[in-house]
């Protein structure tokens, strides 16, 4: 994927698992569920739409996966109708133990007041992510970053 401008998010991080397991905990919901969102309809599948649930926050969002590349590289479409944008995955396994995962979320419509804002909100959620990843796959701890991060009663 090629960015023709600055309007995108980016979050990297090294996870010490082979490349297979990591790819496996992006599209599989029963995995992705215990550093992510709650629930998803299925496993992502190139050209159909998949729904997933952030039940902590009763939020829900349909997913359209354009490319599913095996171990490689995943491209999503997701986002409000009027408002979507493109996020992907991109998986490097440096050996036999160790995948580099670089997440970039592009499309970022608005002002530049919007645009910054989107960019510090995606950075961050990514990077969570990421790292909510790391520790149930290295250590199967389940973190929970992602409920954590708007706790009820808080603004």
């Amino acid at each position: 994927m090629k960015v023709e401008n600055n309007h995108f998010a980016k979050a990297e991080m090294l996870i010490r698992k082979p490349v297979s397991e990591v790819f496996q905990a992006f599209i599989n919901p029963e995995i992705t569920s215990k550093f992510w969102f709650t629930k998803g309809s299925g496993k992502l599948e190139q050209d159909t739409t998949t729904e997933w649930t952030w039940e902590m926050y009763g939020f829900s969002l349909t997913i359209t996966t354009h490319v599913l590349q095996e171990n490689k590289k995943i491209v999503i479409e997701w986002g409000n109708p009027d408002e979507t944008t493109i996020v992907e995955w991109v998986f490097h396994p440096l050996n036999e133990n160790e995948t580099f995962v670089s997440i970039t979320n592009s499309g970022l419509k608005g002002d530049s007041d919007k645009i910054i804002d989107q960019v510090r909100n995606s950075t961050e959620g990514f990077t969570l992510v990421l790292a909510g990843a790391k520790a149930y796959l290295e250590h199967k701890i389940q973190l929970n970053l992602v409920l954590d991060r708007f706790p009820k009663g808080l603004a």
